[in-house]
């Protein structure tokens, strides 16, 4: 299957979403700050990952985006400033069939913003070519299992069992025919 890159850069209506650079390192680590205590990822009882480790994360990201041609953008809001992420990852995927993944500070939630974000990524995917995009996401993470369910993600029957964070559920979404969806 033949597929484009990304694109670097995305707008919407309110919303700019670009690629990492070294300078949004502190405001990742303030991300990963607020997550819940269940998430993998999370900012350790030593305080790692630290600024610096963030900033090198966000450079092997770059060039990860630059290769593989799928990008995990920084989303911007003109007046809220650095509002999280949105975009595409491997995680447990490949280049043509990545995972949509997307995770906000919790001050900006309740306001649309993921939905139009992820949307916006959405869309993009499908002008690149990509049939089918998965997500995964916390059974325990209903924000998260709603705005995928209203960008046409329904959920695969797959999960993964987890006593201490949660069940994983793994979530999948087809190009409609004919190529891009509209909402």
């Amino acid at each position: 299957m033949d597929v484009q890159p990304m694109p670097r850069v995305m707008e919407t209506e309110r919303l700019l979403l670009r690629s990492w650079t070294g300078g949004d390192a502190a405001e990742l680590r303030d991300l990963w700050g607020e997550r819940d205590s269940r998430s993998a990822r999370r900012i350790s009882e030593d305080g790692h990952p630290t600024v610096e480790e963030m900033r090198e994360r966000l450079r092997a990201e770059l060039a990860a985006s630059e290769s593989n041609g799928i990008r995990l953008y920084a989303v911007e809001h003109a007046t809220e400033g650095m509002l999280g992420y949105c975009g595409l990852v491997l995680g447990r995927a490949t280049a043509t069939e990545p995972e949509l993944a997307f995770e906000l500070l919790h001050g900006v939630h309740g306001h649309g913003f993921a939905t139009e974000a992820a949307g916006a990524v959405v869309d993009a995917s499908d002008a690149s070519g990509r049939v089918r995009l998965w997500s995964t996401a916390r059974e325990w993470n209903t924000a998260s299992l709603h705005v995928l369910a209203k960008l046409g993600f329904d959920r695969t029957g797959c999960s993964e069992t987890d006593l201490e964070r949660g069940a994983l559920l793994w979530l999948a979404r087809s190009r409609p025919e004919g190529g891009v969806l509209r909402r």
